[in-house]
Protein backbone atom coordinates (compact mmCIF):
# COMPACT_ATOMS: atom_id res chain seq x y z
CA UNK A 1 0.00 0.00 0.00
CA UNK A 2 2.82 2.47 1.09
CA UNK A 3 4.70 1.59 -2.46
CA UNK A 4 1.30 2.06 -4.17
CA UNK A 5 1.19 5.65 -2.66
CA UNK A 6 4.61 6.56 -3.53
CA UNK A 7 3.98 5.48 -7.18
CA UNK A 8 1.16 7.28 -6.96
CA UNK A 9 2.93 10.68 -4.76
CA UNK A 10 5.62 10.32 -7.61
CA UNK A 11 3.23 10.32 -10.69
CA UNK A 12 1.37 13.53 -9.34
CA UNK A 13 4.54 14.99 -9.05
CA UNK A 14 5.50 14.21 -12.48
CA UNK A 15 2.03 15.38 -13.82
CA UNK A 16 2.33 19.37 -12.31
CA UNK A 17 5.74 19.26 -13.27
CA UNK A 18 4.67 18.82 -16.82
CA UNK A 19 1.34 20.29 -17.06
CA UNK A 20 3.80 23.73 -15.50
CA UNK A 21 5.69 23.10 -18.69
CA UNK A 22 3.14 22.58 -21.15
CA UNK A 23 1.21 25.79 -19.44
CA UNK A 24 4.04 27.91 -19.50
CA UNK A 25 5.11 26.74 -23.65
CA UNK A 26 1.21 27.67 -24.06
CA UNK A 27 1.55 31.06 -22.55
CA UNK A 28 5.05 31.14 -24.86
CA UNK A 29 2.96 30.27 -28.06
CA UNK A 30 0.06 32.74 -27.02
CA UNK A 31 3.00 35.51 -26.29
CA UNK A 32 4.60 34.38 -30.19
CA UNK A 33 1.16 34.86 -31.85
CA UNK A 34 0.46 37.93 -30.33
CA UNK A 35 4.07 39.23 -31.15
CA UNK A 36 3.08 37.82 -34.94
CA UNK A 37 0.03 39.57 -35.32
CA UNK A 38 1.70 42.50 -34.77
CA UNK A 39 4.03 42.51 -37.25
CA UNK A 40 1.20 41.67 -39.71
CA UNK A 41 0.62 44.82 -41.45
CA UNK A 42 -2.64 46.60 -41.38
CA UNK A 43 -3.88 47.65 -44.71
CA UNK A 44 -5.22 50.96 -44.55
CA UNK A 45 -6.82 53.54 -46.86
CA UNK A 46 -7.48 56.80 -47.12
CA UNK A 47 -10.25 59.03 -47.55
CA UNK A 48 -9.18 62.39 -47.87
CA UNK A 49 -5.24 61.79 -48.27
CA UNK A 50 -4.84 65.93 -48.35
CA UNK A 51 -7.29 67.41 -46.33
CA UNK A 52 -5.80 68.33 -42.47
CA UNK A 53 -6.40 65.17 -40.81
CA UNK A 54 -5.38 62.83 -43.98
CA UNK A 55 -1.69 64.82 -44.07
CA UNK A 56 -1.68 64.09 -40.54
CA UNK A 57 -2.89 60.62 -40.53
CA UNK A 58 0.39 59.66 -43.08
CA UNK A 59 2.73 61.21 -40.66
CA UNK A 60 1.45 59.03 -37.99
CA UNK A 61 1.90 56.34 -40.50
CA UNK A 62 5.32 57.48 -41.19
CA UNK A 63 6.87 57.01 -37.79
CA UNK A 64 5.79 53.38 -38.00
CA UNK A 65 5.82 52.13 -41.52
CA UNK A 66 6.40 48.46 -40.75
CA UNK A 67 2.91 48.57 -39.13
CA UNK A 68 1.08 49.57 -42.08
CA UNK A 69 0.21 49.01 -45.84
CA UNK A 70 -1.14 51.87 -47.87
CA UNK A 71 -4.22 50.37 -49.98
CA UNK A 72 -5.73 53.71 -51.42
CA UNK A 73 -5.16 57.25 -51.15
CA UNK A 74 -7.85 59.57 -52.14
CA UNK A 75 -8.67 63.36 -53.27
CA UNK A 76 -10.74 65.77 -54.61
CA UNK A 77 -8.25 68.40 -56.75
CA UNK A 78 -5.05 69.10 -54.71
CA UNK A 79 -3.25 66.81 -57.50
CA UNK A 80 0.13 68.86 -56.15
CA UNK A 81 -0.12 67.40 -52.85
CA UNK A 82 -0.60 64.25 -53.66
CA UNK A 83 2.56 64.34 -55.81
CA UNK A 84 4.47 65.28 -53.17
CA UNK A 85 2.63 62.88 -50.83
CA UNK A 86 3.71 59.99 -53.40
CA UNK A 87 7.85 60.87 -53.23
CA UNK A 88 7.06 59.65 -49.18
CA UNK A 89 4.71 56.75 -50.27
CA UNK A 90 3.86 53.77 -52.40
CA UNK A 91 0.11 53.76 -52.32
CA UNK A 92 -1.60 50.66 -54.26
CA UNK A 93 -3.53 53.53 -55.99
CA UNK A 94 -4.92 56.65 -56.05
CA UNK A 95 -8.53 57.67 -57.06
CA UNK A 96 -9.15 61.64 -57.74
CA UNK A 97 -12.86 62.89 -58.31
CA UNK A 98 -11.88 66.37 -59.87
CA UNK A 99 -11.75 65.84 -63.60
CA UNK A 100 -9.57 68.69 -63.97
CA UNK A 101 -7.36 67.60 -61.41
CA UNK A 102 -7.27 63.71 -62.73
CA UNK A 103 -5.88 64.90 -65.70
CA UNK A 104 -3.00 66.88 -64.58
CA UNK A 105 -1.99 64.51 -62.35
CA UNK A 106 -1.81 61.69 -65.33
CA UNK A 107 0.32 64.16 -67.44
CA UNK A 108 2.51 65.31 -64.54
CA UNK A 109 3.01 61.39 -62.44
CA UNK A 110 5.26 58.61 -63.24
CA UNK A 111 3.42 56.65 -59.85
CA UNK A 112 3.36 53.19 -61.44
CA UNK A 113 0.27 52.10 -58.70
CA UNK A 114 -3.51 52.33 -60.37
CA UNK A 115 -4.83 55.68 -61.12
CA UNK A 116 -8.60 55.65 -60.73
CA UNK A 117 -11.44 58.74 -61.78
CA UNK A 118 -14.86 59.79 -59.84
CA UNK A 119 -16.89 59.16 -57.08
CA UNK A 120 -17.50 55.75 -58.35
CA UNK A 121 -14.37 54.79 -57.46
CA UNK A 122 -13.84 56.13 -54.76
CA UNK A 123 -16.94 54.06 -53.49
CA UNK A 124 -15.71 50.92 -54.75
CA UNK A 125 -12.32 51.29 -52.75
CA UNK A 126 -14.03 52.35 -49.64
CA UNK A 127 -15.92 48.98 -49.97
CA UNK A 128 -12.77 47.11 -51.13
CA UNK A 129 -12.32 44.21 -48.74
CA UNK A 130 -8.45 43.88 -48.41
CA UNK A 131 -8.72 47.01 -46.57
CA UNK A 132 -8.37 46.09 -42.72
CA UNK A 133 -9.39 50.21 -41.97
CA UNK A 134 -10.53 52.93 -43.81
CA UNK A 135 -9.61 56.45 -42.75
CA UNK A 136 -12.70 58.85 -43.50
CA UNK A 137 -10.91 62.05 -43.47
CA UNK A 138 -13.62 63.65 -45.98
CA UNK A 139 -15.41 67.03 -45.65
CA UNK A 140 -19.28 67.18 -45.48
CA UNK A 141 -22.22 65.11 -46.59
CA UNK A 142 -19.57 62.91 -49.27
CA UNK A 143 -18.56 60.78 -46.08
CA UNK A 144 -21.81 59.01 -46.05
CA UNK A 145 -21.61 56.71 -48.89
CA UNK A 146 -18.56 55.35 -48.98
CA UNK A 147 -18.45 55.10 -44.80
CA UNK A 148 -21.95 52.99 -45.10
CA UNK A 149 -20.05 51.00 -47.94
CA UNK A 150 -17.31 50.24 -45.65
CA UNK A 151 -18.91 49.37 -43.04
CA UNK A 152 -21.38 46.96 -44.85
CA UNK A 153 -18.45 44.45 -45.82
CA UNK A 154 -17.00 44.36 -42.52
CA UNK A 155 -14.42 47.26 -43.04
CA UNK A 156 -13.44 49.07 -39.80
CA UNK A 157 -13.80 52.90 -39.83
CA UNK A 158 -11.69 55.19 -38.46
CA UNK A 159 -14.01 58.16 -38.68
CA UNK A 160 -12.89 62.07 -38.71
CA UNK A 161 -16.31 62.98 -40.70
CA UNK A 162 -18.95 64.54 -38.43
CA UNK A 163 -21.31 64.81 -40.85
CA UNK A 164 -21.37 61.11 -41.62
CA UNK A 165 -23.18 60.30 -38.14
CA UNK A 166 -24.89 63.79 -37.69
CA UNK A 167 -26.44 63.35 -41.18
CA UNK A 168 -27.13 59.58 -40.82
CA UNK A 169 -26.21 58.02 -37.39
CA UNK A 170 -29.03 55.75 -37.00
CA UNK A 171 -27.61 54.02 -40.51
CA UNK A 172 -24.72 54.16 -39.99
CA UNK A 173 -24.31 52.71 -36.85
CA UNK A 174 -27.29 49.76 -37.17
CA UNK A 175 -24.92 48.71 -40.65
CA UNK A 176 -21.39 48.39 -37.81
CA UNK A 177 -23.50 46.27 -35.67
CA UNK A 178 -24.78 44.31 -38.24
CA UNK A 179 -21.63 43.45 -40.12
CA UNK A 180 -19.60 43.06 -36.62
CA UNK A 181 -17.49 45.89 -38.29
CA UNK A 182 -16.00 48.96 -35.96
CA UNK A 183 -16.55 52.08 -35.71
CA UNK A 184 -13.20 54.01 -34.63
CA UNK A 185 -13.78 57.86 -33.78
CA UNK A 186 -11.23 60.10 -34.94
CA UNK A 187 -12.62 62.99 -33.19
CA UNK A 188 -10.07 64.16 -29.97
CA UNK A 189 -13.23 64.28 -28.25
CA UNK A 190 -14.94 60.73 -28.89
CA UNK A 191 -11.50 59.56 -28.73
CA UNK A 192 -11.43 60.39 -25.25
CA UNK A 193 -14.60 59.12 -24.19
CA UNK A 194 -13.94 55.86 -25.76
CA UNK A 195 -10.46 56.02 -23.71
CA UNK A 196 -12.43 56.51 -20.55
CA UNK A 197 -14.95 53.88 -21.48
CA UNK A 198 -12.41 51.11 -21.79
CA UNK A 199 -13.13 48.59 -18.93
CA UNK A 200 -16.22 50.06 -17.96
CA UNK A 201 -19.68 48.67 -18.14
CA UNK A 202 -22.08 50.89 -20.10
CA UNK A 203 -24.81 51.02 -17.38
CA UNK A 204 -22.15 52.46 -15.28
CA UNK A 205 -22.30 55.87 -17.10
CA UNK A 206 -23.98 58.65 -15.70
CA UNK A 207 -23.02 61.15 -17.94
CA UNK A 208 -20.68 62.44 -20.73
CA UNK A 209 -18.73 65.53 -20.50
CA UNK A 210 -17.48 67.29 -24.22
CA UNK A 211 -15.13 69.62 -23.73
CA UNK A 212 -14.52 72.95 -26.09
CA UNK A 213 -12.32 75.65 -26.88
CA UNK A 214 -15.07 77.95 -27.29
CA UNK A 215 -13.23 79.20 -30.25
CA UNK A 216 -11.92 82.71 -31.13
CA UNK A 217 -15.01 84.61 -29.86
CA UNK A 218 -15.63 83.70 -26.12
CA UNK A 219 -15.23 87.04 -24.93
CA UNK A 220 -15.85 88.74 -28.06
CA UNK A 221 -18.59 91.44 -27.27
CA UNK A 222 -22.26 89.98 -28.70
CA UNK A 223 -22.81 93.60 -30.57
CA UNK A 224 -19.01 92.90 -32.11
CA UNK A 225 -20.87 89.48 -33.72
CA UNK A 226 -22.10 91.54 -36.94
CA UNK A 227 -18.77 92.46 -37.69
CA UNK A 228 -17.30 89.22 -37.34
CA UNK A 229 -14.75 88.93 -40.67
CA UNK A 230 -13.91 85.29 -42.51
CA UNK A 231 -9.76 86.36 -41.38
CA UNK A 232 -10.82 86.71 -37.46
CA UNK A 233 -13.38 83.12 -37.94
CA UNK A 234 -10.50 81.09 -39.40
CA UNK A 235 -8.50 82.17 -36.40
CA UNK A 236 -8.87 79.23 -33.41
CA UNK A 237 -6.82 79.42 -30.58
CA UNK A 238 -5.70 75.68 -30.22
CA UNK A 239 -5.96 73.75 -33.67
CA UNK A 240 -4.52 73.77 -36.66
CA UNK A 241 -7.63 72.47 -39.07
CA UNK A 242 -9.21 72.68 -42.70
CA UNK A 243 -11.08 76.29 -42.97
CA UNK A 244 -14.69 74.32 -42.63
CA UNK A 245 -13.79 72.87 -39.35
CA UNK A 246 -12.92 75.89 -38.10
CA UNK A 247 -16.00 78.07 -38.62
CA UNK A 248 -17.57 75.39 -37.29
CA UNK A 249 -16.07 75.59 -34.12
CA UNK A 250 -16.20 79.31 -34.38
CA UNK A 251 -19.56 78.40 -34.06
CA UNK A 252 -19.61 75.94 -31.60
CA UNK A 253 -21.98 73.96 -34.41
CA UNK A 254 -18.42 71.93 -34.15
CA UNK A 255 -19.68 70.98 -30.31
CA UNK A 256 -23.28 70.45 -31.61
CA UNK A 257 -22.18 67.77 -34.28
CA UNK A 258 -19.92 66.23 -31.35
CA UNK A 259 -23.17 65.61 -29.20
CA UNK A 260 -24.99 64.08 -31.69
CA UNK A 261 -21.87 61.83 -32.42
CA UNK A 262 -21.65 61.10 -28.98
CA UNK A 263 -25.22 59.93 -28.73
CA UNK A 264 -24.85 57.71 -31.74
CA UNK A 265 -21.23 56.06 -30.73
CA UNK A 266 -21.87 55.23 -27.31
CA UNK A 267 -25.48 55.02 -26.97
CA UNK A 268 -25.99 57.68 -24.40
CA UNK A 269 -29.54 59.81 -24.35
CA UNK A 270 -29.37 63.97 -24.99
CA UNK A 271 -30.17 64.10 -21.40
CA UNK A 272 -26.62 62.51 -20.26
CA UNK A 273 -24.32 64.70 -22.94
CA UNK A 274 -23.11 68.01 -21.46
CA UNK A 275 -20.57 70.47 -22.85
CA UNK A 276 -18.31 72.72 -20.79
CA UNK A 277 -16.19 75.41 -22.13
CA UNK A 278 -12.49 74.51 -21.15
CA UNK A 279 -10.29 77.45 -23.05
CA UNK A 280 -7.10 75.41 -22.37
CA UNK A 281 -7.71 72.14 -24.75
CA UNK A 282 -5.99 70.13 -22.39
CA UNK A 283 -8.67 67.75 -21.18
CA UNK A 284 -10.53 66.29 -24.37
CA UNK A 285 -13.61 64.65 -22.47
CA UNK A 286 -14.61 63.43 -18.91
CA UNK A 287 -17.26 60.43 -18.45
CA UNK A 288 -19.03 60.33 -15.25
CA UNK A 289 -19.76 57.45 -13.49
CA UNK A 290 -23.15 56.17 -11.30
CA UNK A 291 -20.82 56.10 -8.03
CA UNK A 292 -19.89 59.87 -8.61
CA UNK A 293 -16.40 59.45 -10.05
CA UNK A 294 -15.19 60.96 -13.52
CA UNK A 295 -12.58 59.70 -15.80
CA UNK A 296 -10.88 62.54 -18.43
CA UNK A 297 -8.63 61.82 -21.09
CA UNK A 298 -5.70 64.63 -21.01
CA UNK A 299 -3.60 65.61 -23.59
CA UNK A 300 -1.75 68.70 -25.93
CA UNK A 301 -3.78 69.69 -28.31
CA UNK A 302 -2.23 67.18 -30.92
CA UNK A 303 -4.88 65.31 -33.50
CA UNK A 304 -2.32 63.03 -33.67
CA UNK A 305 -2.90 61.48 -30.83
CA UNK A 306 -6.12 60.37 -31.52
CA UNK A 307 -5.16 59.77 -35.20
CA UNK A 308 -3.05 56.66 -33.63
CA UNK A 309 -5.30 55.51 -30.89
CA UNK A 310 -7.89 55.33 -33.98
CA UNK A 311 -5.14 53.43 -36.49
CA UNK A 312 -3.94 51.11 -33.43
CA UNK A 313 -6.82 50.26 -31.54
CA UNK A 314 -7.26 48.77 -29.28
CA UNK A 315 -3.17 48.80 -29.01
CA UNK A 316 -0.99 51.90 -28.77
CA UNK A 317 1.83 52.11 -30.17
CA UNK A 318 5.35 54.28 -28.82
CA UNK A 319 5.07 57.59 -30.92
CA UNK A 320 7.51 60.40 -30.26
CA UNK A 321 4.65 63.21 -29.95
CA UNK A 322 5.71 66.44 -27.84
CA UNK A 323 3.91 65.30 -24.16
CA UNK A 324 1.40 67.06 -21.87
CA UNK A 325 4.38 68.41 -18.76
CA UNK A 326 2.69 69.83 -15.49
CA UNK A 327 2.90 73.01 -16.00
CA UNK A 328 0.64 73.10 -18.83
CA UNK A 329 -1.65 71.79 -16.10
CA UNK A 330 -1.14 74.77 -13.61
CA UNK A 331 -4.45 76.18 -14.86
CA UNK A 332 -7.67 74.47 -16.35
CA UNK A 333 -10.70 76.72 -16.76
CA UNK A 334 -14.32 75.44 -17.16
CA UNK A 335 -17.36 77.45 -18.27
CA UNK A 336 -20.97 76.70 -19.03
CA UNK A 337 -21.60 77.88 -22.38
CA UNK A 338 -23.85 80.31 -23.26
CA UNK A 339 -26.86 79.67 -25.99
CA UNK A 340 -26.81 83.21 -26.93
CA UNK A 341 -23.05 83.74 -27.89
CA UNK A 342 -23.28 80.08 -29.82
CA UNK A 343 -26.80 79.54 -31.01
CA UNK A 344 -26.04 77.04 -33.17
CA UNK A 345 -25.15 74.38 -30.20
CA UNK A 346 -28.70 74.88 -29.15
CA UNK A 347 -30.03 74.45 -32.81
CA UNK A 348 -28.19 70.79 -32.73
CA UNK A 349 -30.00 69.62 -29.35
CA UNK A 350 -33.29 71.01 -30.77
CA UNK A 351 -32.46 68.78 -33.80
CA UNK A 352 -31.17 65.76 -32.00
CA UNK A 353 -34.76 66.03 -30.10
CA UNK A 354 -36.74 66.27 -33.22
CA UNK A 355 -35.23 63.39 -34.78
CA UNK A 356 -36.06 62.02 -38.18
CA UNK A 357 -34.21 63.75 -40.88
CA UNK A 358 -33.82 66.64 -39.06
CA UNK A 359 -29.76 66.18 -38.45
CA UNK A 360 -29.43 65.97 -41.86
CA UNK A 361 -31.64 69.49 -42.46
CA UNK A 362 -28.90 70.82 -40.05
CA UNK A 363 -25.71 69.41 -41.77
CA UNK A 364 -26.68 70.63 -44.90
CA UNK A 365 -27.84 73.78 -44.35
CA UNK A 366 -24.37 74.38 -41.94
CA UNK A 367 -22.40 72.88 -45.25
CA UNK A 368 -23.95 75.81 -47.45
CA UNK A 369 -23.88 78.42 -44.68
CA UNK A 370 -20.41 77.80 -43.77
CA UNK A 371 -19.08 77.92 -47.66
CA UNK A 372 -21.05 81.22 -48.00
CA UNK A 373 -19.14 83.00 -45.21
CA UNK A 374 -16.08 81.97 -46.62
CA UNK A 375 -17.10 83.18 -49.89
CA UNK A 376 -18.39 86.63 -47.75
CA UNK A 377 -21.71 86.66 -49.38
CA UNK A 378 -23.45 86.41 -45.84
CA UNK A 379 -22.58 87.63 -42.55
CA UNK A 380 -21.67 85.18 -39.24
CA UNK A 381 -24.80 86.06 -37.27
CA UNK A 382 -26.55 85.10 -40.50
CA UNK A 383 -25.25 81.71 -40.33
CA UNK A 384 -27.31 80.31 -37.70
CA UNK A 385 -30.34 82.84 -39.07
CA UNK A 386 -30.34 80.58 -42.12
CA UNK A 387 -29.99 77.38 -40.50
CA UNK A 388 -32.92 77.62 -37.85
CA UNK A 389 -35.32 78.81 -41.03
CA UNK A 390 -34.36 75.64 -42.88
CA UNK A 391 -35.12 73.45 -40.19
CA UNK A 392 -38.56 75.03 -39.92
CA UNK A 393 -39.14 74.48 -43.54
CA UNK A 394 -38.21 71.15 -44.72
CA UNK A 395 -40.71 68.47 -44.74
CA UNK A 396 -39.88 65.71 -41.82
CA UNK A 397 -39.26 62.47 -42.22
CA UNK A 398 -39.38 60.18 -38.94
CA UNK A 399 -37.76 57.36 -39.63
CA UNK A 400 -36.18 57.94 -43.08
CA UNK A 401 -33.98 55.20 -45.33
CA UNK A 402 -30.44 55.89 -46.33
CA UNK A 403 -32.08 57.11 -49.92
CA UNK A 404 -34.48 59.93 -47.97
CA UNK A 405 -31.49 60.93 -46.03
CA UNK A 406 -29.89 61.71 -49.94
CA UNK A 407 -33.11 63.36 -51.05
CA UNK A 408 -33.14 65.85 -47.31
CA UNK A 409 -29.25 66.66 -47.92
CA UNK A 410 -29.79 68.24 -51.89
CA UNK A 411 -33.19 69.78 -50.70
CA UNK A 412 -32.27 71.45 -47.87
CA UNK A 413 -29.23 72.71 -49.78
CA UNK A 414 -31.38 73.95 -52.29
CA UNK A 415 -33.38 75.48 -50.01
CA UNK A 416 -30.11 76.99 -48.06
CA UNK A 417 -29.11 78.60 -51.39
CA UNK A 418 -32.11 80.17 -52.47
CA UNK A 419 -32.64 82.03 -48.74
CA UNK A 420 -28.86 83.02 -49.63
CA UNK A 421 -29.80 84.25 -53.11
CA UNK A 422 -32.54 86.09 -51.72
CA UNK A 423 -30.71 88.45 -49.32
CA UNK A 424 -28.34 89.86 -52.05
Amino acid sequence: MYLLSKIISIYLRLYLIISRIILKNDWHLIANCKEQNNMNQKTVSILGATGSIGIQTLDVIKKNPENYNLNYLTINSNYKKLLEILDIFNPHGVVITDENAYKEFKASTNFKGEILFGYDSLNSIASDNSNDLLVSALVGFSGVIPTYLALQNRIDVALANKETLVSAGNIITQAAKNNNSRLIAIDSEHSAILQCLVGEEVKSVEKIILTASGGPFRNTDLDDFKNITVKQALNHPNWSMGSKITIDSSTMMNKGFEVIEAHWLFGTELSQIDVTIHPQSIIHSMVQFVDGSIKAQLGLPDMKIPISYALNYPERLYYDFQRLTIDKMSKLEFYEPDFQRYPCLRLSYESMELGGNSNAVLNASNEVCVAAFLEERISFIEINQIIEKTLSNIDYIENPDLNQIIETDLESRKYTENLINKKK
